[in-house]
């Protein structure tokens, strides 16, 4: 059974990230993807990405390096990280 705090915390983060006005650094994007398609989606990973393009290859190894963690990591994590550049 999901936290209902946790899924509401996960949403106001994911609210406050699709605010984010100026550029942020590369690698804090794709962490901040990563974490949200794990707390989402989890590993069903589909099947049109093109790992030829680099920016969908970025893409897919940031998934595939949070895959060890559960829904709840990932949401908790993505809060974090967004906490953290929106105080």
């Amino acid at each position: 059974m999901p936290d209902k705090d946790l899924d509401k915390l996960f949403e106001e983060a994911y609210e406050r990230a699709c605010n984010i006005t100026g550029p942020l650094p590369p690698d804090v994007m794709l962490r901040i993807y990563a974490y949200y398609k794990q707390a989402t989606v989890g590993m069903n990973m589909p099947n049109h990405y093109n790992t030829h393009n680099l920016r969908d290859a970025f893409k897919m190894n940031a998934w595939i390096q949070v895959s060890h963690l559960s829904r709840e990591e990932a949401q908790q994590l993505y809060i974090e990280t967004i906490n953290s550049i929106i105080p």
